[in-house]
């Protein structure tokens, strides 16, 4: 069924586009929402007239997305994740990670529009990322992955693991102690017993 878009459709196309779509999705979706109107003579004469109207909205959405590319390439991104000595991530800088980080800087990006190369990062040190604006803009941004310091959480917990254990082994030798003295009392009372036997 064609049919021409009243306003900009996820994955299917912006505000005056013609397109042809299947008719159950035209039926039961685009149309019910008035998100498309059907495509003949009086709609396209409706669209023509509008033309210039969606051109001034098309030409304020490039340079949107042409500021937004200055602005993303201009930021230092630095991301800090748990890593090995050997600069190893325990775990991986994925779109998602991106995504957090570029909201801490201001930025509200959405996950399906960046592109990793290698789709995760698993080690340190410095990267590129494309991310997808609009029409076929697009920004490389760079940032930075570094090792979130955890020598100190590590010693912290060895020294409360030797903590742990040298508070068990004084548990053991006290309980031990009551023990050993219930097992002399017991061994006294049956040799008194047998004396008296």
């Amino acid at each position: 069924m064609k049919v021409i878009l009243n306003v900009d459709v996820d994955h299917l196309g912006e505000e005056g586009d013609v397109k042809n779509v299947a008719a159950g999705y035209a039926r039961n979706f685009l149309l019910p929402r008035k998100l498309v109107v059907p495509y003949n003579e009086v709609t396209a004469a409706m669209f023509e007239e509008r033309k210039a109207e969606i051109e001034a909205k098309k030409e304020i959405k490039r340079q949107n997305a042409q500021s937004l590319k200055e602005r993303l390439e201009a930021t230092n991104i630095e991301i800090t994740m748990p890593a090995s000595a050997t600069g190893k991530l325990y775990g991986a800088v994925t779109a998602n990670v991106l995504v957090e980080a570029l909201a801490k800087n201001g930025f509200e990006i959405e996950r399906k529009r960046i592109e990793i190369q290698g789709l995760a990062i698993k080690a340190v040190g410095n990267y590129h990322a494309v991310i997808k604006l609009y029409e076929a803009q697009t920004a490389e941004i760079s940032f930075v992955v570094k090792a979130e310091a955890i020598e100190t959480s590590n010693e912290g917990s060895k020294k409360s693991d030797s903590k742990k254990r040298s508070a068990k082994s004084e548990e053991k030798t006290e309980s031990s102690e009551p023990v050993a003295e219930k097992e002399a009392e017991a061994n006294e009372s049956t040799t008194e017993a047998g004396e008296n036997a």
